[in-house]
């Protein structure tokens, strides 16, 4: 029995895991690298990576007789933005952007309104289902069943003749810079089909926040005598305009980088997004698209940096 008992083996040691487990629990700064170094790294080499080289073709050249692009510095693709084709297309993208933010926060705010203090049970949910069905199908399709609506012999046009408004349509389409032919060929059907695709994600972020307001504020407010539009003015409004700005950054930054929409519906006008895909995909001429390209990136960048100070990412 003694000699059996001397060459009995130890008992087994813990396994890697449990190892591993204590060393993740004990070091909290390793288990934040472990979680996040994969994201942050596909984050860095991918999506930083390509607007490095994005930036870096900015300023490269073209050769004008092999169409190759020349690897060597200038300045002259950012030259060429200054002139007043590329700046009245840049001029024309970021209006358009504008007004359409600015569309959306008008017609989204009531919905949001009412989704978030006086819907209830089903009807919110109906709402809620409203807003969110035409993400559910695709954007092509909803592009171009926009398309039918706005032509010529389409709805719209059937319905202004069954209204006898057909004058009115015709006026708003002799209008110098939103009219044209057709609904489907002007600026202003483009800001129809714009203000349609990006709506519900202006009405999301607002109804997110007015439900943080308390509602113990609204009633403090009218126990101190003000009325319900003084009591919107002074108390929601400011409390919601996180939200607004939430929901601008989407709108703004959707609308000024799209090229579909504007190649579908809309004029021969270009917005800065055809103009990067017609000298990317059509021309070849990578360089002058990617230094294009900066101009929307540059001003995302100051919205984004103004919506901040209003709070924008707190109601994301």
């Amino acid at each position: 029995m003694s000699s059996t008992a001397a060459f009995a083996l130890p008992p087994p040691g813990p396994g890697w895991r449990l190892r591993a487990s204590d060393l993740l629990y004990t070091r909290r700064g390793l288990l934040l690298l472990a979680l996040l170094g994969p994201p942050l790294l596909w984050f860095g080499v991918v999506y930083l990576g390509a607007l490095l080289a994005l930036l870096a073709n900015a300023f490269f050249g073209l050769d004008d007789f092999t169409g190759q692009v020349v690897r060597e510095f200038t300045l002259k693709n950012f030259v060429a933005l200054l002139e007043p084709a590329n700046l009245d297309s840049a001029r024309r993208t970021i209006t358009m952007a504008i007004a359409v933010t600015i569309a959306c926060t008008v017609l989204g705010f009531p919905l949001a309104y009412f989704m978030a203090r006086h819907a209830s049970g089903w009807r919110k949910a109906l709402l809620y289902i409203a807003v969110m069905l035409p993400l559910w199908s695709s954007y092509l399709v909803r592009l171009y069943a926009w398309k039918l609506l706005l032509a010529k012999e389409g709805a719209i046009s059937w319905l202004a003749a069954q209204l006898h408004a057909t004058w009115l349509l015709d006026a708003l389409l002799a209008t110098p810079g939103i009219g044209g032919p057709s609904l489907s060929f002007s600026s202003f059907g483009t800001f129809c089909v714009f203000v349609y695709m990006w709506l519900p994600f202006m009405v999301l972020p607002i109804m997110a926040a007015i439900e943080r307001i308390p509602g113990s504020l609204v009633e403090a407010s009218g126990d101190l005598g003000a009325s319900p539009a003084t009591t919107f003015r002074r108390v929601i409004l400011p409390l919601a305009m996180p939200g607004v700005a939430a929901g601008s950054i989407f709108t703004f930054s959707l609308t000024l980088g799209d090229y579909i929409i504007p190649q579908v519906i809309g004029d021969s006008t270009l917005y800065i997004g055809q103009i990067v895909y017609r000298q990317q995909g059509v021309a070849g001429n990578i360089p002058f698209a990617a230094a294009f390209s900066l101009v929307p990136i540059v001003v995302i960048g100051v919205y984004l940096w103004l919506a901040k100070r209003q709070g924008a990412f707190d109601a994301l």
